[in-house]
């Protein structure tokens, strides 16, 4: 379970976010919306541990992450929580193996069993038989579809997608966004996209927007 509670962050004496509320069960999956500038990249960021709230409390399956320290953060961001970028950030100099298996070498996890772990997740993607291609001979669509893979290979408890399909036409963002809350709510994991696209956020189960007034469903 995720609980977000009275989340406050200041830049520069200037609110961004006021009193942000929010509860995640496991295999639930929501879109957080909202015009430019009012705070989503700030409340991503701050979810997944890279920025630190002024007040408030973010716990993941009860253990509150806003006030630890950093090397705890960081294994907290490697074992527990997944990522989808709108720029993909596959590593063009490793295959698409190697690159759904990092994760899984960061943790320490090796050898032939992590390498079947990551071939499982390009299997479900569509990409079992391009395991061994390299990142520049695939589409936008598929760079996309590995970039998932990488994210849940580790089996995550959060996975956070930030615009992920701000780069692909329509036709391959709706094959991904369906991919995306498909493999969050089977997995178990919780899931947040966030977006400015009305359509990418009707793959969520549910629909929050967020205004300089807080967090609304």
């Amino acid at each position: 379970m995720l609980e977000i509670s009275d989340l406050y962050r200041r830049f520069n004496g200037r609110s961004v976010l006021e009193a942000i509320s929010l509860r995640l069960e496991p295999s639930e999956y929501v879109a957080i919306t909202g015009e430019s500038g009012v705070g989503k990249s700030t409340l991503l960021n701050l979810i997944a541990g890279l920025d630190r709230p002024d007040r408030g409390r973010l716990a993941l399956d009860g253990e509150d992450y806003a006030t630890l320290g950093e090397d705890a953060l960081t294994r907290l961001r490697r074992d527990k929580l997944g990522f989808v970028f709108q720029a993909f950030h596959i590593l063009p100099h490793l295959t698409l193996r190697q690159n759904v298996t990092l994760p899984l070498w960061l943790k320490g996890q090796g050898g032939r069993r992590a390498e079947r772990q990551a071939e499982s997740l390009l299997d479900a993607v569509g990409l079992g038989d391009r395991a061994e291609s390299w990142p520049r001979e695939l589409s936008g669509g598929e760079m996309q579809r590995v970039a998932i893979a990488r994210a849940l290979v580790h089996q995550p408890r959060l996975v956070l997608a930030d615009e992920p399909t701000g780069n692909l036409d329509p036709t391959n963002a709706a094959r991904v966004l369906k991919l995306l809350g498909e493999r969050i709510r089977d997995s178990g994991a919780m899931g947040i996209l966030v977006t400015h696209s009305p359509e990418a956020a009707k793959s969520a189960d549910r629909v929050l927007q967020l205004t300089p007034e807080g967090l609304h469903g």
